[in-house]
């Protein structure tokens, strides 16, 4: 195949989007100077112009993160202690009286299921649908998409569904979205050469771009919010679409060993539904 290439327009383009930026190396004393001091008044420059440094004026970064205000150490160790007493919960009430349970899984995992999830931390597959332990090879991602079949990207989604299907040998892909999805309104949000706000956020999310079209298209009449709650479902839809374009899942469904289904948890209203494509 010919190389890749990439127009002059494109890599500026490209370059744009970078989040670090290269300048000048200088003393640490000129860039004190230059960012704690006024810059001379005109006069004072013209005659001091050949010995002075030229003012250092830091770029500015696109997607410079925004963190929270400091967590107090001592609720830090209440965060962990809380983390400790969950397992020691799990372990006595859970893990200690169902040995017929965990015993198998020591020796190796044979899970039934495979399921794509959002990594919301409202709608954890195995709580929602009530899966134990061993039962359902996960997923979970930004707005539970799967990215149609790449070899030199998403790597991680790739290997994943490669490994659940042709060594786990697992029956069902379940591909499961959810109401009031941040990352649907980040997608149905996005304008058309407007900067990113995030580092990997957007770029992620536009995997759902045909979806997104789809309910514009198709209900541009509605509200924000009502459109958000179709693309739901739609780019649901559109993942178990790119899920058929992976060879071995593809060659799974031919010969019956495998199905997908869509799903939809609305936890407003503490609906669950299913669908085939």
């Amino acid at each position: 195949a010919p190389p890749l290439t990439m127009s002059t327009a494109a890599a500026a383009a490209a370059a744009q989007s970078w989040c670090f930026a290269t300048v000048t190396p200088r003393s640490r004393a000129t860039v004190v100077a230059s960012l704690a001091s006024p810059s001379p008044s005109s006069s004072s420059s013209s005659s001091n112009s050949s010995n002075l440094p030229a003012p250092f004026r830091p770029r500015l970064i696109r997607n410079t993160p925004v963190f929270a205000a400091p967590v107090a150490p001592a609720a830090m160790d209440a965060a962990v202690d809380r983390l400790k007493d969950g397992f020691a919960k799990f372990k006595t009430e859970f893990y200690d009286k169902k040995p017929e349970l965990f015993e198998p899984l020591k020796a190796g995992q044979a899970p039934k299921y495979m399921v794509f999830s959002c990594a919301d931390s409202r709608v954890c597959p195995s709580v929602t649908m009530g899966l134990e332990p061993g039962e359902a090879f996960t997923v979970r991602n930004i707005a539970n998409m799967v990215p149609a079949y790449c070899k030199i990207k998403h790597a991680g989604v790739g290997s994943a569904i490669e490994y659940a299907v042709c060594a786990l040998k697992v029956e069902l892909i379940v591909v499961i979205g959810h109401s009031r999805c941040g990352g649907i309104k980040a997608l149905l949000s996005l304008k058309d050469g407007a900067p990113d706000s995030f580092h990997f956020v957007e770029d992620w999310v536009r995997t759902g771009f045909p979806a997104k079209k789809k309910v514009q298209t198709e209900h541009a009449s509605l509200p924000f919010d009502d459109q958000c709650a179709i693309l739901e479902k739609e780019a649901v839809n559109q993942s178990l679409e790119n899920l058929k374009t992976y060879p071995f899942v593809k060659e799974g469904i031919a010969n019956g060993t495998l199905k997908l289904v869509g799903g939809h948890y609305d936890f407003v209203s503490g609906n669950l539904d299913l669908w085939e494509p």
